[in-house]
């Protein structure tokens, strides 16, 4: 069985923090703690990121599986960030058994652009694909500064998200390159549509990854999915905007 690496916080309802692509479980960590004060927090490095083992080949279902195997099995709420709002899609889908509840933060279960489909342009993650091989590197640094870009703190928050992600090494190419083919290749609507849990969706209305009138699709292909957007938000909202999304998720998970 592959070993990932986990931290668990705090008691009461049990949540799962999934991270995104190319980062690890350590970019929580003040969110994680402010989270913990209320309920149990485990924050997981995905495969081949933090101090998780690799796996091969990297692939949304093997992910899934190794998830599902490495962590109590009692449902509870998962809660994914970017990549991981896929990851966490997926694991409702195959392991429904497994989650009360769902919480996807700055995600979309078809992550590029497609027809009548708000996305990000499928040109901007092969140009990352690209730079990978030439300067992983810079190629995150890119990665980290279009997350933040455009916020009113965006030096500081900028500075924040290095720190925290550049703390541990990157994972390898391949691992990278995986991650960036799921998010890619992946349409996880069919299972947004069939979902029987509870769902929160919560968009930054900056964001530069995920389009905020993804909302209004998220509607469409849910009915019962809450929508919530932070109009001063972009891609990291659980750093820059810690307060009002510790707000929603309580009043959600209340309501479930």
């Amino acid at each position: 069985m592959t070993k990932l690496h986990s931290e668990t916080l705090g008691q009461g309802k049990p949540i799962v923090l999934v991270h995104g692509w190319a980062m690890h479980s350590g970019v929580w960590r003040d969110f994680a703690r402010a989270l913990a004060q209320h309920y149990q927090v485990t924050c997981i490095d995905l495969p081949g990121h933090g101090r998780s083992d690799k796996i091969s080949p990297f692939t949304l279902e093997q992910i899934s599986a190794a998830l599902a195997s490495s962590l109590p099995e009692q449902p509870c709420c998962w809660l994914g960030w970017s990549l991981g709002a896929t990851v966490v899609l997926d694991i409702a889908e195959r392991f429904p058994e497994r989650v009360n509840s769902l919480i996807l933060l700055a995600g979309n279960p078809l992550f590029v652009q497609a027809e009548t489909w708000p996305g990000m342009d499928a040109r901007l993650l092969g140009m990352f694909a690209d730079g990978l091989g030439k300067n992983c590197q810079a190629t995150l640094s890119r990665f980290l500064a279009l997350q933040v870009s455009g916020l009113a703190d965006y030096k500081v928050l900028l500075k924040e998200l290095k720190e925290s992600v550049f703390e541990r090494d990157a994972p390898d190419t391949l691992i990278l390159q995986g991650g960036l083919d799921i998010l890619t290749q992946s349409d996880l609507r069919p299972a947004m549509s069939r979902l029987k849990c509870p769902v929160s969706a919560i968009l930054g209305g900056k964001d530069m990854l995920i389009p905020v009138s993804v909302g209004k699709q998220l509607l469409q292909l849910n009915a019962g999915c809450e929508v919530n957007i932070l109009d001063k938000a972009g891609h990291v909202p659980f750093l820059s905007h810690q307060q009002e999304v510790l707000t929603i998720i309580s009043r959600f998970l209340v309501q479930g």
